[in-house]
Protein backbone atom coordinates (compact mmCIF):
# COMPACT_ATOMS: atom_id res chain seq x y z
CA UNK A 1 0.00 0.00 0.00
CA UNK A 2 1.18 3.05 -0.99
CA UNK A 3 2.77 5.56 1.92
CA UNK A 4 -0.50 7.71 3.29
CA UNK A 5 0.70 12.11 3.08
CA UNK A 6 -0.08 13.46 7.00
CA UNK A 7 -1.21 16.80 7.77
CA UNK A 8 0.53 18.65 9.89
CA UNK A 9 -2.24 18.69 12.89
CA UNK A 10 -1.43 17.02 15.65
CA UNK A 11 0.27 13.38 14.44
CA UNK A 12 -1.83 10.99 16.37
CA UNK A 13 -5.08 13.15 15.81
CA UNK A 14 -4.39 12.65 12.05
CA UNK A 15 -3.71 8.86 12.76
CA UNK A 16 -7.00 8.72 14.82
CA UNK A 17 -8.97 10.10 11.57
CA UNK A 18 -7.34 7.61 9.33
CA UNK A 19 -8.35 4.54 11.52
CA UNK A 20 -11.47 5.92 12.38
CA UNK A 21 -12.67 6.08 8.43
CA UNK A 22 -11.05 2.66 8.03
CA UNK A 23 -13.27 1.38 10.68
CA UNK A 24 -16.38 3.15 9.12
CA UNK A 25 -15.64 1.69 5.97
CA UNK A 26 -15.43 -1.97 7.17
CA UNK A 27 -11.62 -2.13 6.34
CA UNK A 28 -10.85 -2.79 9.50
CA UNK A 29 -14.14 -5.01 10.74
CA UNK A 30 -15.31 -5.29 13.68
CA UNK A 31 -14.11 -7.80 16.53
CA UNK A 32 -10.40 -7.50 14.14
CA UNK A 33 -7.30 -7.28 15.79
CA UNK A 34 -5.30 -4.28 15.00
CA UNK A 35 -1.90 -5.02 13.93
CA UNK A 36 0.01 -1.90 15.86
CA UNK A 37 3.81 -2.83 14.05
CA UNK A 38 1.65 -2.76 10.39
CA UNK A 39 -0.26 0.08 10.58
CA UNK A 40 3.28 2.19 11.82
CA UNK A 41 4.84 0.97 8.92
CA UNK A 42 2.09 2.03 6.47
CA UNK A 43 2.18 5.34 8.24
CA UNK A 44 5.44 5.85 8.32
CA UNK A 45 5.26 6.42 12.02
CA UNK A 46 6.65 5.18 15.29
CA UNK A 47 4.10 3.27 17.46
CA UNK A 48 4.02 5.79 19.81
CA UNK A 49 1.77 8.53 17.88
CA UNK A 50 -0.63 5.34 17.02
CA UNK A 51 -0.80 4.10 20.60
CA UNK A 52 -2.31 7.58 21.05
CA UNK A 53 -4.34 7.78 18.06
CA UNK A 54 -5.80 3.81 19.85
CA UNK A 55 -6.67 5.88 22.88
CA UNK A 56 -8.70 8.15 21.21
CA UNK A 57 -10.56 5.68 19.50
CA UNK A 58 -10.89 3.90 22.58
CA UNK A 59 -12.39 6.82 24.63
CA UNK A 60 -14.85 6.99 21.37
CA UNK A 61 -15.65 3.14 21.78
CA UNK A 62 -14.42 2.57 18.10
CA UNK A 63 -11.81 0.29 19.72
CA UNK A 64 -12.01 -1.88 22.79
CA UNK A 65 -8.44 -2.50 24.40
CA UNK A 66 -7.36 -5.82 25.88
CA UNK A 67 -4.54 -6.58 28.46
CA UNK A 68 -2.01 -7.93 27.01
CA UNK A 69 -3.44 -8.83 23.80
CA UNK A 70 -3.64 -5.25 22.12
CA UNK A 71 -6.31 -3.20 20.53
CA UNK A 72 -9.50 -4.58 18.87
CA UNK A 73 -12.05 -2.83 16.60
CA UNK A 74 -14.79 -2.84 18.55
CA UNK A 75 -18.04 -5.31 18.45
CA UNK A 76 -21.61 -4.00 19.20
CA UNK A 77 -23.74 -6.82 20.71
CA UNK A 78 -27.72 -6.31 21.26
CA UNK A 79 -27.12 -4.53 24.60
CA UNK A 80 -24.66 -1.87 23.55
CA UNK A 81 -26.80 -1.15 20.57
CA UNK A 82 -30.15 -0.68 22.76
CA UNK A 83 -28.12 1.14 25.13
CA UNK A 84 -26.77 3.50 21.97
CA UNK A 85 -30.35 4.10 20.84
CA UNK A 86 -31.80 4.82 24.24
CA UNK A 87 -29.38 7.58 24.86
CA UNK A 88 -29.49 8.81 21.33
CA UNK A 89 -33.71 8.86 21.80
CA UNK A 90 -33.23 10.85 25.03
CA UNK A 91 -31.16 13.08 23.83
CA UNK A 92 -32.06 14.03 20.09
CA UNK A 93 -36.04 13.88 21.51
CA UNK A 94 -34.85 16.95 23.81
CA UNK A 95 -33.24 18.96 21.59
CA UNK A 96 -36.07 18.22 19.11
CA UNK A 97 -38.11 19.49 21.46
CA UNK A 98 -36.14 22.79 22.27
CA UNK A 99 -35.73 23.24 18.75
CA UNK A 100 -39.17 23.69 17.80
CA UNK A 101 -39.28 26.12 20.92
CA UNK A 102 -36.74 28.28 20.92
CA UNK A 103 -35.13 28.01 17.01
CA UNK A 104 -35.06 30.97 14.71
CA UNK A 105 -37.00 30.78 11.24
CA UNK A 106 -33.35 31.08 9.28
CA UNK A 107 -32.49 27.64 11.72
CA UNK A 108 -35.66 26.39 11.16
CA UNK A 109 -34.99 26.57 7.13
CA UNK A 110 -31.59 25.26 7.68
CA UNK A 111 -33.26 22.53 8.61
CA UNK A 112 -35.17 22.01 6.16
CA UNK A 113 -33.32 22.54 3.41
CA UNK A 114 -30.99 19.47 4.77
CA UNK A 115 -34.04 17.64 4.73
CA UNK A 116 -34.71 18.26 0.93
CA UNK A 117 -31.20 17.33 -0.04
CA UNK A 118 -31.96 14.04 2.19
CA UNK A 119 -35.21 13.41 -0.02
CA UNK A 120 -32.71 14.04 -2.85
CA UNK A 121 -30.41 11.69 -1.90
CA UNK A 122 -32.22 7.76 -1.94
CA UNK A 123 -30.61 6.56 -4.62
CA UNK A 124 -27.20 7.24 -2.83
CA UNK A 125 -26.86 5.74 0.48
CA UNK A 126 -23.98 6.96 1.14
CA UNK A 127 -24.41 10.58 0.79
CA UNK A 128 -28.12 9.85 2.35
CA UNK A 129 -25.84 8.39 5.38
CA UNK A 130 -23.98 11.61 5.65
CA UNK A 131 -26.55 14.11 4.87
CA UNK A 132 -28.85 12.38 7.64
CA UNK A 133 -25.94 12.57 9.88
CA UNK A 134 -25.27 16.61 9.52
CA UNK A 135 -29.19 16.53 9.79
CA UNK A 136 -29.57 15.53 13.68
CA UNK A 137 -25.68 17.26 14.33
CA UNK A 138 -27.14 20.64 13.21
CA UNK A 139 -30.65 19.56 15.49
CA UNK A 140 -28.24 19.48 17.91
CA UNK A 141 -26.21 22.20 17.29
CA UNK A 142 -29.41 24.27 17.02
CA UNK A 143 -30.92 23.54 20.79
CA UNK A 144 -27.05 24.99 22.04
CA UNK A 145 -26.15 22.36 24.83
CA UNK A 146 -22.53 21.77 23.56
CA UNK A 147 -22.66 18.49 26.23
CA UNK A 148 -25.03 16.78 24.33
CA UNK A 149 -23.84 17.93 20.96
CA UNK A 150 -20.16 16.18 22.02
CA UNK A 151 -22.39 12.85 23.58
CA UNK A 152 -24.38 12.38 20.91
CA UNK A 153 -21.19 12.90 18.53
CA UNK A 154 -19.60 10.13 20.93
CA UNK A 155 -22.45 7.81 20.34
CA UNK A 156 -23.21 8.22 16.84
CA UNK A 157 -19.58 6.79 16.13
CA UNK A 158 -20.73 3.52 17.83
CA UNK A 159 -23.94 3.51 15.73
CA UNK A 160 -22.08 3.43 12.77
CA UNK A 161 -20.39 0.16 13.81
CA UNK A 162 -23.60 -1.39 13.13
CA UNK A 163 -25.28 1.26 9.63
CA UNK A 164 -24.91 -1.83 7.27
CA UNK A 165 -27.66 -3.87 10.00
CA UNK A 166 -29.92 -0.75 10.05
CA UNK A 167 -30.86 1.49 7.15
CA UNK A 168 -29.53 -0.95 4.64
CA UNK A 169 -32.35 -3.34 5.52
CA UNK A 170 -34.64 -3.65 2.81
CA UNK A 171 -37.60 -0.40 3.28
CA UNK A 172 -35.81 1.30 6.31
CA UNK A 173 -34.34 4.39 3.99
CA UNK A 174 -37.76 5.34 3.02
CA UNK A 175 -39.37 4.66 6.49
CA UNK A 176 -36.48 6.78 8.03
CA UNK A 177 -37.15 9.77 5.57
CA UNK A 178 -41.17 9.30 5.92
CA UNK A 179 -40.20 9.63 9.56
CA UNK A 180 -37.83 12.51 9.17
CA UNK A 181 -40.72 13.93 6.89
CA UNK A 182 -43.14 14.36 10.19
CA UNK A 183 -40.14 15.53 12.69
CA UNK A 184 -39.98 18.32 9.98
CA UNK A 185 -43.83 19.01 10.12
CA UNK A 186 -43.52 19.00 13.66
CA UNK A 187 -40.50 21.42 14.18
CA UNK A 188 -42.19 23.63 11.77
CA UNK A 189 -45.13 24.29 12.88
CA UNK A 190 -43.52 24.90 16.87
CA UNK A 191 -45.06 22.04 18.23
CA UNK A 192 -42.49 20.60 20.64
CA UNK A 193 -44.07 17.99 22.15
CA UNK A 194 -44.76 16.44 18.64
CA UNK A 195 -41.28 16.81 17.79
CA UNK A 196 -39.92 14.88 21.00
CA UNK A 197 -42.11 12.34 20.40
CA UNK A 198 -41.56 11.61 16.51
CA UNK A 199 -37.49 11.94 17.27
CA UNK A 200 -38.15 9.34 20.20
CA UNK A 201 -40.36 6.95 17.77
CA UNK A 202 -37.35 7.62 14.87
CA UNK A 203 -35.26 6.04 17.21
CA UNK A 204 -37.46 3.12 18.29
CA UNK A 205 -37.86 2.42 14.27
CA UNK A 206 -34.22 2.66 14.33
CA UNK A 207 -33.33 0.17 16.84
CA UNK A 208 -36.06 -2.57 15.37
CA UNK A 209 -34.34 -2.20 11.98
CA UNK A 210 -30.93 -2.57 13.54
CA UNK A 211 -31.60 -5.52 15.35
Amino acid sequence: MAAVSLTPRALYEEVAELLRQRIFSRELEPGSWIDELKLAEEYGISRTPLREALKVLATEGLVTMKVRRGAYVTEVNEKDLTDVYHLLSLLESDAAAMVATHASAAQIKLLQDLHHQLEKATANRERFFRINEEFHMHLLEIADNRWAVQMVADLRKVMKLNRHNSLLKIGRLEESLAEHRALMEALASRDAALALQRMREHFVNGLGAAA
